[in-house]
């Protein structure tokens, strides 16, 4: 009973294992990995908690997530799916996809080709698969897969970040 007990306040409040169960973050997590998320990363709110029972208003011992970091969330309007992507907007901020390319408050963010990989399966099997490696500002950097830059997500309009919100993509653009 004392197990059971620790294994849950343990997941509840310090670690809690994922498996990635699509290719939105090829090639830096893929189909099938196993990673452990870090609870108090951020801090804590009522949502930290079982069916948000705790009486907290805002955030306890509040960390803000940094550009660059790869986190694991849900949407207010599907609170069942786990989702995992990497933060590239902060509050306040302009985000746009043009002809594929990520600007950030109107600068284009620099990528450096590596090279085409066949796509792998489930997903993009027999798809080539553009290697970039992403500088976002600030100089965090990260691997990104693109089939092209014409796609039907390649071109959006200007999105304005709100305050408190955080704008997410995948490493795996044309599969995200």
């Amino acid at each position: 009973m004392i197990a059971v007990f620790l294994a849950l306040v343990i997941r509840t409040f310090l670690f809690e294992p994922f498996n990635i169960p699509s290719g939105s973050m090829k090639p830096t997590l893929l189909v099938g990995d196993y990673l452990f998320v870090s609870k108090p990363a951020y801090g804590y709110s009522r949502y930290s908690f079982p069916f948000g029972l705790a009486p907290l208003e805002g955030r306890v011992w509040n960390k803000e997530p940094q550009r660059g970091d790869v986190i694991v969330f849900k949407l207010p309007s599907n609170p069942r799916v786990d989702y995992i992507k990497r933060l590239v907007g902060l509050p306040g901020e302009t985000v746009q996809v043009r002809n594929g390319r990520l600007y950030i408050n109107g600068e284009l963010i620099p990528r450096e080709a590596i090279g085409i990989k066949e796509g792998t399966p489930p997903e993009d099997e027999g798809t080539p698969m553009y290697h970039y490696i992403e500088t976002l500002p600030g100089g965090a950097t990260h691997d990104i897969f693109e089939e092209s830059d014409s796609g039907p997500l390649d071109n959006t309009q200007v999105y304005t970040v709100p305050e408190g919100h955080y704008f997410m993509m995948g490493d795996n653009r044309d599969n995200s």
